[in-house]
This record gives C-alpha cells, structure tokens and sequence, in this order.
C-alpha cells in the first residue's frame, strides 16, 4: 500500500525520507493471526476514532475485560461499543474507522484501521492496516475495567468553547488520543503523551509539540491533506472523559523555540468545535502512573 501523499510530504519537508521508507513493509496486508491475535485479545482498553451520524470525527474509548479484542485475519470483532453519553453511541456503519489497542503497564501499542461493518451491542471491523507502535511516550499505568460498578447517569454536557473545569483536564494531562483522516486511506487513532502540561491552552486553540518519533508520520499526513481531527482527554483518577471535534494543522517553526520541548520545529495547533463530556465516568480501577522516563522537559 505504501504511504500516501500527505505523509510522503510531511517525511520530506522533515529530511526523513530514508528513515521512513525503512518501515513502509509495516503498512502491507495486515494479519491479526498469532502475535497480534494474542496482544489484543490481552487488552482492557482502546480507543476508536470515527465519525457520529452528522459526519463530525470524535475519539472515544472501549474498555471491556481480557478478550473483548477479538482479532482473526483481516476481521477484529469488538466486544462493546461506545457506551451511551457518548459522542459516538450509536455509530453509523459503512465508514472508515481506526483504532488502537493500548497497554500502558507494558508499553506496548498496536493500531488497526479499517471499515466499518457491524454497530450494535459491538462492533465488526473489515481491517486495512494493523501494525505495533515503539513504546515512546506511553506512561505507566495499569487499567482494569470494574466489572461490578452499576451504571451511572447517560447524559452529558455539549458545548463549544471549553470550561476552566475542562481546561484543567487538558493541562494536567500527560496522554491524550488523536483522531485523523484521509479521504482516501481512511480514519487512523494514535496515542499522544508527554509531561504533564504538555498540550497547552491557548486562548480558543490547544496545541502540543511534536516529539521525536518513527518518521512514518501517520497523523500529521493526514492533517496534511484534511484537517478534520478528534482528541480524547481521560482524567484516569476519576474517569472522567473530554471529547473535542474540530480542526487540526501542523506547524513549522523554528527548532528550540520556547514550547518546542522535543526540539523538532513542529507543533499541532487544534481548533475545537463541539465538546462532549458525558456525565457519567468510565467505570475503571487505574494503578499510579510512573512516567516514561525519556518524557521531554517542558520549556
């Protein structure tokens, strides 16, 4: 399949060609048989970037017990779908999706995108491309899903400019999941962390710096061609989530200029247009955090 042209550009304008072009086997004809079939049918969280019935891209996270990942082929079979209250309950089949499987505890990541095939109780995905992740950025933590907790209210708070409350989420957060797409290659999730404070408030917008990474440029291809973009915010203490639907582009400036706290000259800077924040919590136990220990300084 190969990258396309929005990634091919990106990889360029950063001097990456060579670096990338290595790792271009990892997007051929995706097979969840063996390793991948047992790393996600190990995972209690995920996240899903789509789009609700009038189009807008969200991130929304699955959580399930060991096993609700079940992948075979070109076929993953999820176990749940996104709960009520939540931007992207009641997803509309037939569209691109992608998702990513995450086990903070190891470090370890693993993306699948692909089409839409079943919405219900679950969710059947026809898949494209599944590949794993370096362990960059990921923060320590262990997720397990509180498979007794009773349900709680299912509605939540819609808005378009963010409150202080939520603005407090967003900068004490170290992770956050982005959904991007491509018209053509479809919708791709991928996982963001950072010191705490890394994504930064600014005024209507939040932006975060780019941090040395494996050069495919995946996200940043996408945003390269269309700017429609998603990010998930998880308060992991209280389980609180913060979905943001907007616009997405990438900035050039200069390397080691004040925030360039990865020293790549590149920063996101995203514009939000809806915001959801369901009222009731993800029901998750979440051990302490220890930081990846290579996280940049804040500057």
């Amino acid at each position: 399949m190969g990258f396309h042209e929005g990634e091919l550009a990106v990889q360029r304008r950063a001097g990456v060609s060579a670096e990338a072009a290595r790792l271009v086997t990892m997007l051929s004809e995706p097979d969840l048989d063996g390793g991948a079939h047992l790393f996600l049918a190990s995972r209690t969280f995920a996240v899903l970037a789509a789009r609700d019935g009038q189009g807008r891209l969200w991130s929304s996270p699955l959580t399930g017990p060991a096993g609700f990942l079940d992948g075979y082929g070109t076929t993953l079979d999820v176990h749940t779908a996104p709960r009520q209250g939540d931007p992207l309950a009641g997803l509309p089949v037939g569209q691109s999706v992608g998702l990513i499987a995450i086990e903070f505890a190891i470090r370890r990541r693993f993306r699948v995108n692909g089409t839409l095939l079943g919405s219900g109780d679950g969710l059947l995905i026809d898949v494209d491309q599944a590949f794993g992740n370096c362990p960059q950025y990921i923060q320590q933590r262990l997720i397990e899903p509180e498979t007794g907790a009773g349900a709680g209210e299912h509605g939540s708070l819609v808005g378009t400019e963010l409150t202080p409350a939520q603005e407090r989420i967003i900068r004490a957060a170290d992770t956050f999941f982005l959904g991007t797409n491509h018209p053509e290659r479809g919708t791709d999730s991928s996982h963001k962390g950072g010191a705490a404070g890394f994504v930064r408030v600014d005024g209507g917008t939040l932006w975060w710096p780019d941090y040395p990474g494996n050069n495919m440029f995946n996200s940043f291809g996408n945003l390269a061609v269309d700017p429609s973009a998603s990010m998930l915010f998880v308060n992991y203490g209280t389980g609180t989530t913060l979905h943001l639907s907007g616009t997405a582009g990438l900035e050039w400036i200069t390397p080691g200029s004040p925030g360039d706290d990865g020293g790549t000259g590149r920063r996101v800077r995203f514009t939000p247009e809806r915001i959801v924040q369901p009222v009731d919590p993800l029901s998750i136990h979440v051990s302490d955090t220890n930081p990846y220990p290579r996280n940049p300084r804040l500057s």
